[in-house]
Formats: structure tokens, sequence, C-alpha cells
């Protein structure tokens, strides 16, 4: 009987919140996956259920140094790179060299065993956009000396160096530009909008909404989005492209639904809007739909009762009821 040999997938930031759903996911789908992951924002935890499948190999290693991966590569998935606002001022230099060296080695690796590779770029290359909805076309509004500026450059350069890896080496890329996704297997101190929401009306504390809230975020659970760079790695686009909700909601109102999911009689209270917080954040999805035919499924209020109730395993709070709605 003829052995099938399973395809090979490589994850840097393997074991952080994008990285190990997208593990778990390319298992699923019949990869061979070696995760690739130093830890610094990452955790072993996320994916510790996977320590007994055959076909998973972690690997310790700071995606900034040169890296080699033995056996079958195929597809490369690079989602290395610290990425919540409390990241921006505690490792602004890591962030900034996981865009840079990083995305270059694992560029050199693609070449040398021409595999695919998808970059994990960001909605942040808008900056605080002046054009709504944002589409792909748009080249951003982004305070590079400002102190979001480290993650929204690093993107940026990451970006170029694919699209000239692309077109001078012709490395066979795809670029995924993420919009704010939430979900199980984020850090509940990563200072995004979710996990802050969760973790605070989990303990009955106040939410500390920024500014006075009207400010828009389009969230997207993570299932959708690894769907979406499953679409994208499989597809012809070589282009930049979206993957987001394009359901607008301001902070106020992903507030109040968490208040409301969660069971507790929380209370908001206000706090000065951060240096550079974008005050509108919506993509325009007509390039997904058009090459990938895809749009996220999930509704926030589902995706959010999911993510509460994670939360609540993981902290250890009680499970409050959820409304019947």
């Amino acid at each position: 009987m003829t052995e099938i040999r399973r395809p090979g997938a490589l994850v840097t930031g393997g074991a952080g919140f994008l990285g190990s759903h997208l593990c778990g996911r390319l298992l699923a789908e019949g990869y061979r996956v070696v995760c690739a992951d130093n830890l610094r924002t990452g955790s072993l935890e996320n994916v510790a259920h996977f320590a007994d499948d055959p076909n998973f190999d972690y690997l310790d290693h700071d995606v900034t140094l040169p890296i080699e991966i033995r056996g079958k590569l195929d597809v490369i998935y690079h989602l290395a790179s610290p990425a919540s606002p409390t990241d921006f001022e505690r490792i602004p230099i890591p962030i900034l060299k996981a865009g840079a060296l990083g995305t270059y080695n694992v560029l050199g690796l693609a070449k040398a065993r021409d595999a695919r590779l998808l970059l994990a770029s960001s909605s942040e290359v808008y900056g605080d956009p002046l054009v709504h909805p944002q589409h792909e076309d748009y080249r951003g509004n982004v305070d590079q000396v400002g102190i979001r500026g480290v993650y929204d450059e690093a993107k940026r350069y990451a970006e170029a160096i694919t699209m000239a890896y692309h077109r001078h080496h012709e490395v066979d890329t795809r670029i995924a530009r993420v919009f704010n996704t939430y979900g199980p297997a984020m850090r509940p101190n990563d200072g995004r909008v979710v996990p802050s929401f969760a973790c605070r009306a989990l303990a009955g504390e106040p939410l500390v909404v920024h500014g006075d809230g009207s400010q828009t975020r389009s969230i997207q659970y993570v299932d959708d989005l690894i769907e979406g760079f499953l679409r994208l790695m499989q597809s012809a686009e070589t282009r930049p492209v979206n993957l987001g909700n394009p359901v607008e909601m301001t902070v106020l109102e992903i507030a109040e639904m968490v208040i409301d999911l969660s069971g507790n009689k929380g209370v908001i209270s206000f706090a000065p809007l951060p240096p550079g917080d974008p005050k509108r954040r919506c993509p325009d999805l007509t390039r997904a739909r058009e090459s990938l035919s895809w749009e996220p499924r999930v509704p926030a209020r589902e995706g959010l009762e999911k993510t509460l109730a994670w939360f609540a395993e993981r902290l250890g709070c009680p499970k409050q009821p959820v409304p019947d709605w």
C-alpha cells in the first residue's frame, strides 16, 4: 500500500492567537505542520492539544534569525509578529525586526524551497484612514513616528519586501490584510477591545471605553479569518486582500454587547483616547468576494458568546447565563 505524503506547512508565530487556530485547521486539512515560535507573545498552552499528533512539530525559533525546515515544505504562513497595543511601547524593536528581518528570512526560505508564502499583514497599514471603507489600493494615513508606527511600518515594509521577492525572484506569494479579529486564545491583557471588555465583564469590573466610544471597529471571529487564509493561499490572487468583517460597530456598541452576553450588570467608564487610535476601520471586501468567494459568516453576538465562554473557563470566572434572543 502506497503511503500518502502529506503536504508540509510552516506557521511562524504558530503558538500565538491566530497561529494556533491556523495550525489546528491545517492539521484537519491533512497537512504536516511545523509551528515555529519564540514564545515572546505566544504560549505553548495554545498548542498543547496538538502535542500527541504525529503530524505536528513545535520549533522553538526566533524568526528574525535564519530558519531551516527539514522535510517536505509546500506552504509558509508568516504570522510571527507581536500585534497588540500593549506591545507597541513594551517591545517596539522586536516588532520592527519581525516585520523586516523575519519576513526577509521566511522569503529566503520560500525561495530556496520553492514554497508558496502567505504574509499576514494588517489593516494597520491604512493607519487612521481618510478613505472609508478601506480598499486595497488606498495607501493609508500612517504616522510613522508615532507609537503605533512601529507596527504600521513593520507591516508596510513586510508587504514591500514580499512584493519585491515576488517580482524579482518570482517567489509565489500572497498578502492578507487582517482586520480586527477576536476569539479564544487571545491574551487577556493584550490591550485589544474584546479581551479587555471580556475579562472586565466576567470579573464584574467596569468596562473602560477610550474616547466617547464612537470610534468604530469591524470585528471578525477567528474561524472566518482562518478560512480566508486558506482560500487566499489556494487562490491565484497575488495582490493584497482585505480579510475582515464589513459590519461596522462602535466601540461602545461592542462594550454593551459584551455586558449583555456576560450576564453581569456591568458599568462603562471612559478614559482618554490613546495617541493615534484610528477613528474608523472597516474593510472593502470586493476583492475577497471576487477572488476568493469569501466573506465572514459568524455574527458578532455568536462569536462573542464563544469568546466569553472561553475566557470564563480560562480565568476561572463563574459562567453567567446567556440572555435568550
